[in-house]
């Protein structure tokens, strides 16, 4: 029996080019390095260029950590990078009140955005666990 893949490597790759500024590594489930990506700029590039390396064993761990299901990972992040102001991932999650709150106030004027960007894949393996 084949194990359902919850985190793409080519969406890993995708987000790779963006990966000085973490965008990968969020993908992930790494926030804490998504962040260190971010405000060093990959690690002055250095960490950014490994990385290239290790995006799949980076998708491999994600497959084991997070549990597969109705909601999809990929959506939810491509959801959240270019409409997540708008609350639409807060939807696709079925968590419709605080993505209509998102939609009123532009992601509760960044702040929720960024909590999302740091605990969307949680939110995505409770709800798959439901």
């Amino acid at each position: 029996m084949q194990k359902i893949s919850t985190h793409s490597v080519l969406i890993g790759y995708i987000t790779w080019i963006m990966g000085f500024m973490g965008a990968h590594r969020f993908y992930f489930g790494k926030p804490l390095t998504g962040t260190l990506w971010f405000f060093t700029f990959g690690l002055l590039g250095i960490g950014w260029l490994i990385d290239i390396f290790l995006v799949p064993s980076m998708a491999r761990e994600a497959d084991t950590r997070f549990r597969p299901g109705p909601i999809d990972y990929s959506v939810a992040w491509i959801l959240l990078a270019f409409l997540g102001l708008f609350g639409v991932h807060r939807m696709y999650l079925g968590k419709w009140i605080t993505g209509l709150i998102y939609l009123f106030t532009l992601g509760l004027f960044g702040l929720g955005w960024l909590y999302d960007l740091w605990t969307l894949n949680g939110q995505i393996d409770e709800r798959n666990r439901e």
